[in-house]
């Protein structure tokens, strides 16, 4: 193989790749396993040599090693992001070195290799990097996405996560997705996969909240028959589920410590074992996780394990709360309405608009949609007015901060102790009903009682 100088391939519909490495055995197996696939490989030894090719060749994947003579796979990865956004790069990276294949990663790769390098995940990557949709113009709207059309809204905030969406969507990096309860957290990640290369395979939602401890291990890796006293048949488990496509772990910070570490291993090493197995399984997903904890105070705190929080958190996306993004309500509002009540639904009078405008939500666009649909239960005729939101006027953020001296994040816990408790006393301190009532979950509803010191 020539490197330093384009190789003149014949011409055709064959995808092309780049592969750059300074050895030659490695650059030879690259090769050789590219052609296997009916592809076409140009071959580097350098960063100099790669540029040259990018500079007069358009390429499908471009594959680096991170060591190379005359600088690092990074400054690849930089130079493609920068000029060749739509060549995807996966990197290959010494076994063990995971720092350089998460900065890899953070810089822009698509994904990474480790050496020795795995055939059949090589083989895996090329296929993943070969069915990335083209760029949506930038804009991440995805209009061809159910769970876009609801992603809606013009607020620089919203805006933002769209934008950031169309990069992670074309990305194999664990994303770590926070915000509070009713801000889109799902549906973020469902996004993320269905403008991925993942998009035809599963999306896996899995609540780590609401499974048994005890049952843990098993749901999430699978068992064998005769594991255990019930196990009357072989079942796969969630990785097993997500075969190819992604895995969302909800409310991660909920998870054990126990099976932290066995989470751990599982993304490291990217094979599990099922419960009364002796061999291990490879597995092939991406990993998407969310909470609405603050996770670095729960590694501060020792409830969630720092190597674990560095592995989930490659890239963090953060989903804003609806009073952060107040110039979009008018627009959901309307979309919620038509999904609610189809092509004719009714309008919101300006009274009840502006209540809307200037209500805290607690619960978010969650809680928006369950308010507008208790509204339109409510309503008679075409119009929703005030009475029909059903919503505390003391809950409602005014002009004036309040208390003299009172600090907006001071001014937000008092509204929402406030709600709270009045949801509390409506409903007989029965939290399952006042969560109902908010418009959160059971789960949101007692940390929000937690952190804010309620007594009941």
């Amino acid at each position: 193989m020539l490197t330093g100088k384009v190789q003149r391939r014949p011409r055709g519909d064959l995808a092309r790749v780049l592969v750059v490495d300074d050895e030659a055995d490695i650059r030879e197996l690259l090769d050789l396993t590219v052609a296997r696939m009916g592809l076409l490989a140009d071959c580097a030894a350098t960063v100099a040599e790669a540029r040259k090719f990018l500079e007069q060749q358009r390429y499908q994947l471009c594959l680096t090693d991170m060591r190379l003579p005359d600088g690092d796979g990074l400054a690849i990865v930089r130079l493609i992001a920068e000029s060749y956004g739509e060549t995807p790069v996966a990197v290959i990276t010494a076994f063990g070195t995971t720092q350089n294949a998460v900065a890899a990663l953070k810089a822009g790769a698509f994904d990474y290799l480790a050496k020795p390098v795995a055939l059949e995940q090589l083989r895996s990557l090329i296929k993943s990097a070969l069915n990335l949709p083209r760029r949506s113009g930038g804009t991440g709207d995805g209009e061809g996405s159910e769970a876009a059309t609801r992603l809606i809204g013009t607020s620089p905030a919203i805006i933002h996560v769209r934008e950031m969406i169309d990069k992670l969507a074309r990305s194999q990096a664990p994303v770590y997705i926070s915000g509070e309860s009713g801000t889109g957290k799902e549906l973020a990640a469902r996004l993320i996969h269905d403008q991925s290369a993942r998009r035809s395979a599963p999306f896996v939602p899995v609540n780590c909240g609401a499974i048994p401890e005890n049952l843990m291990e098993s749901e999430f890796f699978g068992y064998r028959k005769g594991a255990f006293t019930g196990a009357d048949s072989d079942r796969p488990g969630f990785f097993q589920a997500a075969q190819g496509g992604t895995l969302f772990l909800d409310e991660v910070a909920d998870l054990p410590l126990g099976m932290q570490v066995k989470l751990l291993r599982a993304i490291q090493e990217k094979k599990v074992r099922q419960v009364g197995s002796t061999v291990e399984e490879p597995v092939d997903l991406r990993i998407i996780s969310a909470t609405h904890h603050q996770l670095r105070d729960c590694v501060d705190a020792g409830s969630f394990r720092q190597d674990l929080y560095y592995r989930v958190n490659v890239i963090e996306l953060r989903m804003p709360p609806l009073r952060e993004r107040r110039e979009d309500i008018a627009s959901l509002a309307e979309s919620m309405l038509v999904r609610l009540c189809g092509p004719q639904p009714p309008r919101l009078d300006p009274e009840a608009a502006r209540m809307l405008n200037d209500y805290s939500f607690p619960g978010n666009v969650r809680e928006l949609e369950n308010i507008l649909e208790r509204a339109t239960a409510l309503c008679s005729g075409q119009t929703v007015v005030v009475d029909d939101l059903q919503l505390a006027p003391a809950t409602a953020v005014r002009d004036s901060l309040g208390r003299e001296g009172e600090t907006l994040d001071d001014y937000i816990n008092r509204i929402e102790k406030q709600a709270i408790l009045e949801a509390l006393t409506k409903t007989e301190f029965n939290r399952t009903a006042a969560a109902r009532l908010l418009g959160v979950s059971f789960r949101s509803l007692r940390y929000r009682i937690e952190r804010l010191g309620i007594e009941e």
